[in-house]
């Protein structure tokens, strides 16, 4: 997919003159003073633990726009719906819409519906576009910034921003949405069911921008925690070490993982972010984050280095192991 979008999309598409345009391949781009999202959604099946497709949908683009720093204001829902589609299910998802933007505070106020013939979707895809505009909690945030980072020359918060020293926060346990899909893509039963982590996260980013300090963020989705971080490290040109005994996971994500011979970092979430925040702001943007219920079990999983150009994880045991971007899916249609 990587590969694709390097090839064909950006030099087809990309060279647009905007603050952060499609080259920048941040989780979303902006223009003026407004961010834009758009975010398709083909998970199988689309009723899942924890979720389904329309909660997803709208979660999954109001966190690509909380991440950059800006609050989401409205969204467009495109609904391609396959012949034979059962109107109770429709029903069932556009309430979890609902419910979703209830949560996050935003409202569907356009969007498009199409009907295409059977066996071509597996029943239902969405697609969510947002817009969203900075306010003054990540104005706060940036001067906070800029008092330990003189260079810090862009108001929006940046998968090029990370620096040498800076801490990684990571606001829970990994893996939760992956597996939950995965086991009933698989229909593997699980002494205990794991349910999705799918939530909207904004309200959460909100408070943390209250205390300032953070100069990127980026939501684990597809590629789960080992893509995310390795994308950090090729923008902003800097090495990240990671502590193995620091990363949240849950024992029965473990034990499926391990089951089905899956790296739980390489598996995706959707009501996670990962945080890079100056050194001297990690601990108050941790304290501020565990007050929450999205983030109570967030934790400092490493930090920045410019000794090298890798993302390496001190294991449980004391070794030292690469983490690389991840080749291939490991759950196929999780989002």
């Amino acid at each position: 997919m990587a590969k694709m979008v390097s090839d064909f999309v950006i030099p087809i598409l990309g060279g647009y003159e905007c603050e952060v345009g499609l080259d920048a391949l941040d989780d979303a781009s902006v223009i003026g003073d407004l961010v834009l999202k758009s975010d398709s959604h083909a998970v199988q099946p689309i009723f899942f633990p924890g979720g389904d497709i329309g909660r997803l949908a709208v979660a999954g683009t109001v966190n690509d726009i909380a991440v950059l720093g800006a609050q989401p204001l409205a969204l467009a829902c495109g609904l391609i719906l396959e012949e034979g589609l059962a109107f109770e299910d429709l029903r069932r998802v556009l309430t979890s819409v609902r419910s979703a933007c209830e949560e996050a505070d935003v409202s569907v106020i356009t969007g498009d519906t199409k009907v295409v013939e059977k066996e071509c979707l597996g029943g239902l895809v969405i697609n969510m576009s947002g817009i969203g505009r900075g306010d003054e909690a990540l104005e706060h945030n940036i001067k906070i910034a800029r008092q330990y980072r003189k260079t810090l020359d862009t108001k929006w918060i940046l998968d090029k921003n990370l620096r040498e020293g800076d801490k990684i926060i990571l606001s829970g346990t990994v893996g939760d949405h992956g597996v939950a899909i995965m086991s009933t893509q698989e229909n593997i039963g699980l002494r205990n069911e794991v349910r999705s982590d799918v939530k909207p996260l904004n309200h959460m980013i909100g408070k943390i921008l209250k205390v300032g300090g953070i100069v990127s963020m980026k939501d684990p989705t597809r590629g789960g925690l080992a893509n995310s971080l390795n994308e950090w490290r090729e923008k902003s040109h800097v090495g990240i070490q990671i502590q193995e005994s620091h990363i949240p996971i849950r024992n029965d994500v473990r034990a499926a993982c391990e089951i089905l011979g899956i790296d739980p970092l390489e598996v995706g979430n959707e009501g996670k972010v990962i945080i890079g925040v100056v050194k001297e702001q990690a601990e108050e943007v941790l304290e501020e984050l565990r007050s929450t219920d999205e983030g109570r079990e967030a934790e400092i999983i490493g930090e920045a280095t410019g000794e090298f150009n890798l993302v390496t994880m001190k294991t449980i045991v004391g070794g030292k192991r690469i983490i690389t971007t991840p080749i291939g899916d490991p759950v196929p249609r999780i989002c």
